[in-house]
């Protein structure tokens, strides 16, 4: 019996598809394929590991043998997963290969802005020197701080422990409250979103990119936040609206940003950019060599899974 056929698009770590090649016939290429490549020869797959390239109503029409769309990765913006339904393909993502790296990103953005280490690396580099027995000059420590999680998914829960590790409080707002267990095992209290920008020293944002998410990080919400707060962004970047934190960081409504993700990326602009009190990556919280393999892994057996008869991490059943 012929095996089924798999297309792996984008740069996958292989490591992780050890597994997928030995069951499937898989298209796999170093580097990415063309959009022009992958519209005319998908037809001939049953499966599709995506990674770099939008899954819209083109691509998945393209796929008149798809089965399923396996996502290299937890978001799902880019994949119109109601469209797919209606064309009898099933979307799955990886949600748990990347709790644990971005949670740990997230960590690093929250210390790097609040210790304020992109000032001083500028300083450093610059062949400069100051006094940091200066006030002017100094950071914040976390302990006692209070850290805002906007969005108590699996990586924010994760930041959250990482966070009372180190002494911080934890307050939260997401579209469903936590259970009682949960809450006292996270040290976590469930707030408003206005209290969460009134309360919070750090807010971390781990929503996913919705209708009611997208730009609530506006103007209007960072003005609501403490002048000595900081944002952190390293879920999705249109629930920040860019030039409206440009603004308030700006005029000092808040204190600094940690960003990993961004609202136009690769495109970010030129003002952000300039500012010391502002610390960027590039998209890069699963970038670790570990995280990509057990991710490749993930979205391997989503369709490993989904052929054997068991639908894991399916989006649109």
């Amino acid at each position: 019996m012929a095996k089924k056929k798999v297309l792996v698009t984008g740069i996958v770590s292989k490591i992780g598809l050890t597994e997928l090649f030995e069951k499937f016939d898989v298209t796999y290429s170093d580097n990415e394929f063309s959009r022009e490549y992958i519209l005319k020869n998908l037809g001939q797959y049953d499966a599709l590991l995506l990674m770099g390239q939008k899954g819209d109503k083109e691509l998945i029409d393209a796929g008149k043998n798809l089965k399923i769309i396996s996502i290299n990765g937890v978001g799902y913006n880019h994949v119109d997963i109601d469209y797919a339904k209606t064309k009898g393909v099933k979307v799955a993502n990886s949600p748990q290969a990347v709790r644990v790296p971005t949670a740990e990103m997230t960590l690093s953005l929250i210390l790097s802005s609040v210790k304020r280490l992109k000032f001083y690396d500028d300083i450093v580099a610059r062949g400069e020197w100051i006094d940091p027995s200066v006030e002017k000059y100094q950071g914040n420590s976390l302990t006692g701080k209070t850290l805002g999680v906007y969005g108590m998914g699996r990586i924010g829960q994760t930041v959250a422990q990482y966070a009372k590790a180190f002494g911080m409080h934890i307050i939260y707002n997401d579209a469903f409250q936590l259970n009682e267990k949960k809450e006292k095992e996270l040290d976590a209290k469930y707030v408003s979103f206005e209290d969460l920008l009134k309360c919070s020293d750090v807010i971390t944002i781990h929503a996913p990119l919705l209708d009611s998410t997208k730009g609530i990080f506006n103007l209007q919400a960072l003005k609501k936040m403490k002048n000595s707060a900081y944002l952190i962004n390293a879920a999705r970047g249109p629930i920040v609206v860019e030039k409206d934190l440009v603004e308030a960081l700006e005029n000092h409504e808040i204190a600094g940003a940690g960003l990993d993700v961004f609202e136009f990326e690769p495109k970010v602009s030129e003002r952000l950019r300039s500012m010391s009190n502002v610390i960027m990556t590039p998209h890069a919280g699963t970038g670790t060599i570990e995280a990509r393999a057990e991710l490749a892994k993930e979205s391997a057996n989503n369709i490993i899974q989904f052929f054997n008869g068991n639908e894991i991490n399916i989006l649109n059943k």
